[in-house]
């Protein structure tokens, strides 16, 4: 049970293959998922663009008066 027979390989190593071996479905699926979260992190960012003008106006406007 210590050690990895070599069905326990053989299974890890089908593991591997599926999810990123080849032009198969899952490797799609893995590079939609990698699209879509870098997506969402630019999106964040530039959500964050507008709010750091808009506080930076205010303390504009304080240094004016």
């Amino acid at each position: 049970m210590g050690s990895m027979s070599i069905w326990h390989w053989l299974v890890v190593g089908v593991i591997v293959l599926i999810l990123f071996g080849g032009r198969g479905k899952i490797s799609e699926l893995m590079g939609d998922v990698a699209r879509g979260i870098k997506s969402f992190r630019k999106g964040l960012s530039e959500e964050e663009k507008p709010l750091e003008q808009a506080q930076k106006e205010p303390e504009k406007d304080r240094a004016k008066s």
